[in-house]
């Protein structure tokens, strides 16, 4: 029986957290063939690091959370959210889960976890975007509940990307 956890991460955690975050990018660059490049537009390597570095700074308690997930004692994916300029709003960023690891809920839980800690945090309302080829995660995010929704960035997003990102509500 695969033992599957999910639990906050802590700062012992952030070299498994940084691998993840970098299998995830990575993902991305595979996945947005053929489109234009949101990959390296929004998160061009240097830029990346410096986000890498300051996560566990964006995601603080007691506004925001890094969960991990767990098999065996091994880092398997990751989740994270964290207040936006929105009032009682978080945003889930950065779902990812190891390919070895697929399959088995960790998804799933680590994004309901998120949405229950979230709840407790105060918020109302959790966000997300993700990129149309993530045919997968869209998926997920239908089975739990999210609902589409406009994009609600903060900074405008350059509108030749709009018809490939994915913007997505569930209320807490």
């Amino acid at each position: 029986m695969t033992d599957l956890t999910i639990r906050p991460a802590t700062p012992a955690d952030m070299d498994d957290i940084a691998r993840l975050c970098w299998a995830y990018r990575d993902l991305l660059l595979t996945r947005e063939a053929g489109l234009p490049p949101l990959t390296a537009t929004f998160y061009p390597t240097d830029t990346y690091q410096a986000l890498i570095n300051d996560l566990p700074r964006i995601h603080a308690r007691p506004t925001g959370d890094i969960l991990l997930a767990e098999i065996d004692n091994t880092a398997v994916g990751c989740a994270m959210y964290y207040p936006i300029h929105l009032d009682d709003v978080t945003e889930l960023k950065r779902v990812y889960v190891d390919p070895s690891a697929r399959g088995l809920g960790a998804g799933r839980q680590l994004i309901e976890h998120a949405m229950t800690c979230a709840r407790a945090d105060g918020y109302s309302r959790m966000v997300l975007d993700t990129m149309a080829p993530l045919t997968e995660a869209i998926a997920l995010y239908h089975r739990l509940g999210f609902q589409p929704c406009a994009p609600y960035y903060e900074e405008p997003v350059p509108p030749h990307f709009l018809p490939h990102l994915r913007c997505f509500e569930h209320p807490l």
